[in-house]
């Protein structure tokens, strides 16, 4: 199974469990399906994207502790340098 159909599989799954929430298929105290299960969405969208943020800085942060990754950024840098000057383009 390819890492595609992982997450594709994995999203159908979730979503078909909210739906059946969302629709009362499984029971719930009333207060819970009014009040926390039309905001599941939400609350996954925003934890989704705090994690992320949170993975970024923490790559931004330990980004020198990655000396293979730095050394090749460093090499680009001094790629794309070599090539614009060649265009002419002062890059000093």
């Amino acid at each position: 199974m390819t890492r595609a159909q992982q997450t594709i599989s994995i999203g159908l799954l979730l979503s078909s469990l909210y739906l059946a929430c969302f629709f009362g298929l499984v029971p719930f105290p009333q207060q819970i399906q009014d009040d926390v299960i039309p905001y599941v969405p939400f609350w996954a969208l925003v934890s989704f994207g705090a994690y992320l943020l949170g993975k970024l800085g923490w790559g931004v942060l330990t980004f020198n502790d990655v000396p293979e990754a730095h050394k090749e950024l460093m090499a680009q840098i001094q790629e794309a340098r070599a090539d614009l000057r060649t265009m002419g383009v002062d890059v000093d």
